[in-house]
């Protein structure tokens, strides 16, 4: 079998981006596996660049110490657009993303990434615990 590709996909908190990253330390394996960490700024955010973003430092410090190999990418838009965009882009076997805890109203009225991207792809999607 060929190298797989994860994609984490991470927001801006550094403790959710740790859990991911932990997460595919534990679950893949860094000699069979690239991993592409995607954070997606919003379509205002023109200064910020993904070398500003702690959650994305956090997650490619974590991976790489783990014997990783690690591509950041960044995107601009609907997250959960841009995750799936991203996924396709890179032929990811496994996105991994971090699921807030909403009420079911709360997702009604803010959405859910999560739940967005798992509803628009056919790959695999792994939620981080809480």
């Amino acid at each position: 079998m060929g190298q797989q590709t994860v994609l984490v996909a991470v927001d801006d908190d550094t403790e959710r981006s740790e859990k991911q990253a932990a997460l595919v330390c534990d679950l893949f394996d860094p000699e069979t596996v690239r991993v592409v960490v995607q954070h997606n700024f919003s379509m205002d955010d023109t200064e910020t660049t993904l070398a500003d973003v702690a959650s994305v430092d956090t997650a490619q410090t974590t991976l790489t110490d783990a014997g990783f190999d690690v591509e950041l990418h960044e995107t601009t838009g609907k997250a959960g657009v841009s995750i799936v965009d991203t996924a396709e882009k890179f032929d990811a076997d496994v996105i991994c993303l971090y699921a807030r805890r909403r009420s079911p109203t709360g997702k009604m009225l803010f959405g859910s990434t999560a739940q967005n991207v798992i509803q628009s792809t056919e790959r695999a999607v792994l939620l981080a615990p809480k």
